[in-house]
């Protein structure tokens, strides 16, 4: 584990634990507490009063998420961030929106993931723009029509993914955030929750479904358990293109790591770091299968959202002029601009520090949004897939207090004005 104050705030974040080795192990027992370790599922571990030389059986009940305290803390943030957003919703609506309450949780994209589960990708009979619905994978979509058996009302099923979803990713953050530095588990969580464009993470977008399977797919890979982690990418992959970049970035991760390909029979698990690209394919032959189009994903992108090679320059300039030209969407593109200077930066502090895995997820981001689109645009919004941002403002927050409440005395207010802007119906990213 790290020696604590001896390194940078970004220090931490690429050492990865031996194989084998749950990272707890490392903690030092609180006073009160005996020195034996509960294992992963928080069974009692070794010195637990299993014989010597026998193992302790396995409990499978109550979950860790119930009995560990850093997971209870998450789930706290998690609850009492889901109540401040409905507060502020309902504070936000008067004099600017009459729109039911699904209706405000669920606009645009929301709409489109349901346009897709009811009726594929050739959308609703009249829907003018139905041909840019490829623009979505089909992850969020499939889960919705799995559950509209039981939940009759499609917007109700879109939020309630986000829901559960978002519980799921805020313990396993804590859990993250905890296997690069002990004591940052909640610091992320809240980082994460309070940051400036949280409210996807409670509407029916897919940032929530994402991170949830994107979140432990990492956590599993640090560990070395390679086989879980692809298959947790694989379906990450199914909701995001950024799938295709977190699994570069624990492949990357395999190579180097010392649990990974160095480690006696590391070769033989190299293929499971394959299986990621399985839905990138299978979505890829489908839509051709529709279109004719191999890429139709990046056909339908330039086509409705400008999505095209320009250089980096033109990029902030075409942004900066339409905030000037579209007075409902000033603070909109300057957020964007923020935010793409935010996602710069951390390219730069984690090839710096070489955090190598976390710069192979982080790089390919930056590269489609600053010189592979016409104008800044969904940018604050990719930020919540961010980790390793979240991550860093924790270790950095733990240490020094003052940056701490910094982050949150600028992270807040923007979210809260963020939160009134999209619930009411204006965009914020």
């Amino acid at each position: 584990m790290t020696q604590h104050g001896a390194r940078n705030d970004l220090s931490d974040i690429n050492d990865t634990p031996p194989s084998g080795r749950d990272v707890a192990s490392d903690v030092p027992p609180r006073p009160g507490e005996s020195g034996s370790q509960a294992t992963e599922d928080g069974s009692p571990g070794a010195g637990s009063g299993a014989p010597d030389g026998e193992e302790a059986p396995r409990r499978w009940w109550p979950p860790k998420w119930m009995t560990d305290a850093g997971d209870r803390v998450a789930l706290l943030i998690w609850f009492a961030s889901h109540v401040g957003f409905l507060i502020y919703m309902y504070l936000a609506g008067p004099g600017r929106t009459t729109d039911p309450f699904l209706n405000r949780l669920t606009r645009w994209d929301a709409e489109n993931f349901i346009a897709i589960a009811d009726y594929g990708y050739d959308g609703p009979p009249g829907m003018q723009d139905s041909g840019k619905l490829p623009a979505f994978f089909p992850g969020m979509a499939l889960l919705i029509k799995l559950l509209r058996p039981y939940i009759s009302d499609a917007r109700l099923a879109t939020v309630l993914i986000s829901l559960v979803s978002s519980a799921v990713l805020a313990v396993a953050l804590s859990r993250l955030a905890e296997s690069y530095r002990p004591g940052t588990g909640r610091y992320a969580v809240a980082a994460l929750f309070l940051s400036p464009f949280a409210a996807f993470l409670y509407t029916g977008y897919s940032e929530a479904l994402f991170l949830a399977l994107a979140i432990p797919a990492w956590l599993l890979a640090r560990k070395g358990r390679w086989e879980d982690a692809a298959l947790c990418a694989t379906f990450a992959a199914s909701v995001r293109i950024s799938g295709a970049f977190l699994a570069f970035g624990i492949l990357v991760m395999f190579l180097i790591a010392k649990n990974g390909l160095r480690e006696p029979g590391g070769l033989r698990r190299a293929p499971w770091l394959l299986l990621p690209g399985v839905p990138l394919v299978l979505y890829s032959a489908y839509q051709w299968s529709r279109t004719g189009d191999w890429l139709a994903y990046n056909t339908v992108q330039a086509q409705y959202w400008g999505r095209h090679p320009v250089w980096p320059w033109e990029a902030l300039v075409n942004t900066w002029n339409r905030a000037g030209e579209v007075p409902t969407l000033t603070v909109s593109y300057y957020e964007e601009i923020i935010a793409a200077a935010v996602l710069l930066l951390l390219v730069i502090a984690l090839a710096v520090f070489r955090r190598w895995p976390e710069l192979a997820y982080i790089a390919p981001q930056a590269l489609s949004f600053l010189a592979l689109s016409e104008f800044y645009m969904s940018i604050g919004r990719a930020s919540l897939t961010w980790f390793p941002l979240w991550i860093a403002i924790a270790i950095a927050g733990e240490r020094r207090r003052w940056v701490w409440y910094l982050a949150l005395g600028i992270m807040i207010p923007v979210m809260a004005i963020n939160v009134g802007h999209f619930t009411t119906g204006a965009w914020i990213g």
